[in-house]
């Protein structure tokens, strides 16, 4: 990325219920360079950017090119991290590292049957997303391998040990453009 003074694009993936917002939150308060949360999910529900809502699934159906447009400013600039269950509609020029959160299924089922109003079936859906890696598949075929981290977020102490590593990685990235 060519300004040497502008933060990393930072995605935070993985299944619904394994802990994105949390470490993402959690990493713009802890970050050694300032970092912007975007919770891509509420950024589409306030900015309209989808095309109709599925009553089934209580979910919305984006639209990806409202998405893209709206977000390819705030990636250009620098200095985010981008929460979402998904990866791969993010240009690949975007992202300086993708780390993808992995819980085990039992316990994503629980954490997911704890919110309200979601269906049984979007919680079968996830936990057998979960069970077949599709998030961490998608992230690894979108990206070159070097920049996604798969991380486990089951307990409190895998949240800290993932922020910590996370903030390793930007103090490195810091000193290879010489911002340190």
């Amino acid at each position: 990325m060519s300004s040497s003074n502008k933060g990393p694009v930072i995605i935070i993936t993985g299944t619904p219920g394994t802990g994105k917002t949390t470490h993402a939150e959690l990493l713009a308060q802890e970050s050694p360079v300032p970092l912007k949360h975007i919770n891509v999910g509420e950024m589409v529900k306030q900015k309209n950017l989808y095309e109709a809502f599925d009553e089934e699934w209580q979910s919305y159906t984006v639209d990806e090119d409202k998405l893209l447009d709206e977000l390819e400013p705030l990636a250009s600039a620098g200095g985010i991290i981008l929460d979402w269950h998904t990866c791969e509609i993010f240009p690949e020029r975007w992202a300086d590292l993708v780390v993808v959160l992995r819980c085990d299924h039992t316990k994503l089922w629980d954490r997911l049957e704890k919110r309200r109003n979601y269906p049984l079936k979007k919680i079968q859906e996830n936990n057998e997303a979960e069970i077949m890696e599709v998030v961490l598949d998608e992230a690894r075929s979108s990206y070159p391998q070097e920049i996604v981290v798969e991380l486990q977020s089951e307990r409190t102490e895998d949240l800290e040990s993932n922020i910590q590593r996370i903030m390793q990685w930007i103090e490195a990235w810091k000193e290879d453009r010489d911002l340190a």
